[in-house]
């Protein structure tokens, strides 16, 4: 009987060895204690696979824009490149003007009309700029060569967001994925709202140039956005053990002045998200005026999530500044505590004083001295 089970559990075992040779992913079988086990390996792949170049929500949605990638038609362009780089905490354009003698103001940037192989570029004051047609090194040496004495605040790695473009006059102007599609647009609402000066020789169609320009500024605020992301998160990581060494010592192991050199932090930070005249949540005035302008704004400004990035990153500084206030109130508890001991001693040092200075006299004020008294001859014996 014995043989018998053994016979069936070796034919079903070369039965599930045979239905499972084709996989290259088996290892090995075993047969322990009356019950077989297949054991599996999976082997690695041998190319790892790369990490994304940014994380944001355009990146993440990329598959939308296969359909046109796949797609290819006579008369639409290669795909090229469109880069964001911050770079400073803010840009003085007026230093651009020698530098840059061919560039001209376009409403809230320095655009540049032609630069390197065919390029543009659109230079805005919160410290970040976007070239279109040029690829990283060309960008990065834009900044160096350019950029850099108008550099106010320069940030130890530059920020980067990357997308990519085609021109097809035959598609609507519009972003689709991680691609920008530049083709018709309406004309504008009011002529003013053009270049002033048209440029001789542009790098681009012209009759894109403000779709271009809007997707730009979308994309500056968002850039921008992420270094105020990035140097929020290494704050944060500076006090994420104040809570911690309150609980465990009942000390927040900072100094008063420490603490308001962080709530000062805070408070640049706030600013800088919400007050500065480029923040985050207002729409420019360009667009109240351009509704076709507008959309493309709020799409990229959408797609890149700004709004909720904005939210996010004021509810962080909220909750930093209240647990920076509760431990600024405890510090100002400790100090008060420690004034008041002090000035008991000082109490207690004035009274040691007095009592030594004047204790003697105190003490006959107030108890009397009976030797005097007892020297004293009594009245009626005075008169005999």
């Amino acid at each position: 009987m014995n043989g018998v089970c053994r016979a069936l559990r070796t034919t079903s075992l070369r039965a599930n060895l045979r239905s499972w040779s084709n996989p290259p992913t088996l290892a090995s079988a075993v047969v322990h204690h009356n019950h077989w086990f297949l054991y599996t390996h999976v082997e690695p792949s041998e190319e790892p696979k790369h990490k994304p170049k940014s994380s944001t929500p355009l990146r993440r949605s990329a598959s939308a824009s296969i359909p046109i990638r796949s797609n290819p038609t006579p008369t639409r362009s290669s795909i090229r490149p469109v880069l964001t780089l911050a770079t400073a905490e803010r840009y003085l354009l007026s230093r651009l003007r020698s530098r840059l003698p061919d560039a001209q103001t376009l409403h809230d940037a320095w655009w540049v009309p032609s630069w390197g192989d065919g390029g543009e570029i659109f230079v805005f004051s919160n410290g970040s700029f976007v070239s279109w047609g040029l690829g990283e090194e060309e960008a990065r040496r834009f900044a160096r060569e350019v950029l850099a004495p108008s550099e106010i605040g320069r940030l130890k790695e530059p920020e980067t967001e990357e997308l990519e473009f085609v021109t097809d006059p035959t598609e609507k102007t519009r972003i689709q994925g991680d691609l920008i599609i530049l083709g018709r647009v309406a004309p504008l609402e009011y002529s003013e709202n053009a270049p002033a000066v048209p440029p001789v020789s542009p790098a681009l169609p012209a009759d894109t140039l403000l779709a271009r320009y809007t997707f730009s500024q979308a994309l500056s605020r968002s850039t921008a956005l992420s270094v105020l992301e990035e140097s929020l998160e290494d704050y944060l990581s500076s006090v994420a053990l104040l809570p911690h060494s309150l609980e465990k010592t009942g000390k927040p192991g900072l100094s008063r002045e420490a603490l308001i050199k962080k709530l000062g932090a805070l408070m640049k930070f706030r600013q800088g998200l919400n007050l500065n005249r480029e923040n985050f949540s207002d729409t420019p005035d360009l667009y109240w005026t351009e509704p076709e302008l507008e959309g493309f704004f709020k799409s990229m400004t959408t797609a890149l999530e700004v709004k909720a990035r904005t939210n996010a990153v004021n509810e962080k500084i909220t909750y930093a500044t209240e647990v920076q206030s509760t431990l600024r109130q405890l510090l100002t508890e400790s100090s008060t505590h420690r004034m008041e001991l002090v000035i008991i001693a000082l109490i207690a040092v004035e009274v040691v004083i007095a009592l030594i200075r004047d204790g003697p006299e105190l003490w006959q004020m107030a108890f009397g001295s009976p030797h005097v008294e007892d020297q004293k001859p009594a009245p009626h014996s005075q008169a005999n």
